[in-house]
């Protein structure tokens, strides 16, 4: 099946409220009373058929991970953190990771919800999102070195000083003495073509 969110033409973010609209005006769209004595029957119906299947499946997933969330929510009052969603993304499973750090209720999430969810985010590749989750957790928990460090780090590679680039002329750590050499190499290359033809 097609990703059921882009069935529906919405943002995995969407709300229940914005899913169930959007679910709503694409059966409307594609009802198959619509179509009753048209050619497009049949595509009409496939296509109902579709975004049936895509609601249900967004209704379950976000059911699990309410029922998920409501496990790691109880977990977290106990007393005991976050260590399963910690597990979780120590083990990679970070869709696992997400989905029970979204379904803990917006008054519930502190420091270390903002930095985990930061790691989340930081592991598909959102700099700009990892960025705000981090610099939350730090707003929240001034003193948590761990969250200050990968704070920084996404700092210095939003600023460009790590990745090889270069800020104000110098080269700066990471990968940018390297990138110098492979330029240098290259160059080189092309000038002993030159010089051999």
């Amino acid at each position: 099946m097609n990703d059921p969110y882009k069935v529906l033409g919405v943002s995995p973010s969407a709300t229940d409220e914005e899913v169930k609209k959007a679910y709503r005006e694409q059966a409307k769209k594609y009802h198959p009373d619509r179509y009753t004595d048209s050619p497009l029957a049949d595509v009409a119906s496939e296509k109902m058929k579709e975004i049936n299947e895509a609601y249900d499946k967004i209704l379950e997933e976000r059911k699990n991970a309410k029922s998920q969330g409501q496990n790691y929510a109880s977990y977290h009052t106990n007393r005991s953190g976050f260590a399963q969603v910690r597990a979780m993304i120590n083990g990679g499973d970070f869709s696992g990771a997400e989905a029970a750090l979204s379904a803990i209720p917006s008054d519930q999430r502190d420091a270390e919800w903002y930095y985990l969810m930061g790691i989340v985010v930081y592991q598909k590749g959102w700099l700009e999102d990892a960025y705000n989750y981090f610099q939350t957790a730090c707003r929240m928990d001034p003193n948590n070195v761990e969250y200050q460090s990968m704070y920084r780090r996404v700092q210095q590679q939003r600023s460009g000083v790590q990745g090889g680039y270069h800020v104000n002329g110098q080269a700066t750590p990471g990968c940018g003495g390297c990138c110098d050499i492979c330029t240098c190499l290259l160059c080189s290359d092309c000038l002993c073509s030159c010089c051999r033809g």
